[in-house]
C-alpha cells in the first residue's frame, strides 16, 4: 500500500501559514485546526518548510515567552523531510521512525498535495491488520 490509499481516506487537505507570520497566530491556528504541524508556504503550494508543535516547545525552552513574537521563519524547520503519494507505508513508517519526524508534505512536482503524520500511518496499519485478521476468520470459518 501507499501513500495514496492513505490520502484518499484521510484527505488532502493541507494547513498551511506564510513565513512572515507570527509564531502567535501559528499556535492560535495549530489549535484551531486541532493539527500538530503546519506547511509553511509563501503561496499555498509551495514548500518552505514546516512548523511543528515540537519547534514551538523548543523555541518555548531556550526563549521563553518571547518566542511568540517572531516570525514563523524564524522557528520553521527549513530540511523538511518530503514523500510523493507513490511511497509506501512500509517506507514512511521507516522514514518517520529512523528521522524522528511525526509529519512528511506529500510533495509532487514542486507542489505540497497533501500531509502525512505518523498518526495517520499507525492508523493505517492497525486497520490493514483489522481487516486482514477479519478476512483469516471469514476464511476459517467458512473453509
Amino acid at each position: 500500500m501507499n501513500v495514496k490509499t492513505i490520502l484518499a481516506r484521510k484527505g488532502y487537505d493541507v494547513i498551511t501559514i506564510a513565513p512572515d507570520r507570527t509564531v502567535a497566530e501559528a499556535v492560535r491556528q495549530l489549535e484551531l485546526c486541532n493539527v500538530g504541524a503546519l506547511v509553511v508556504s509563501e503561496d499555498g503550494y509551495s514548500l518552505a518548510g514546516i512548523l511543528s508543535e515540537r519547534d514551538v516547545i523548543r523555541g518555548l525552552a531556550t526563549t521563553g515567552p518571547a518566542i511568540l513574537s517572531p516570525t514563523v521563519e524564524a522557528l520553521m524547520s527549513r530540511d523538511v523531510f518530503v514523500c510523493t503519494r507513490r511511497d509506501s507505508v512500509d517506507a514512511l513508517f521507516a522514514m518517520m521512525t529512523d528521522r524522528r519526524v511525526r509529519h512528511l508534505p506529500v510533495v509532487e512536482h514542486g507542489i505540497v498535495v497533501g500531509i502525512i503524520s505518523i498518526g495517520d500511518v499507525v492508523k493505517y496499519r492497525v486497520d490493514s491488520l483489522a481487516e486482514e485478521a477479519e478476512a483469516l476468520r471469514d476464511y476459517i470459518l467458512h473453509a
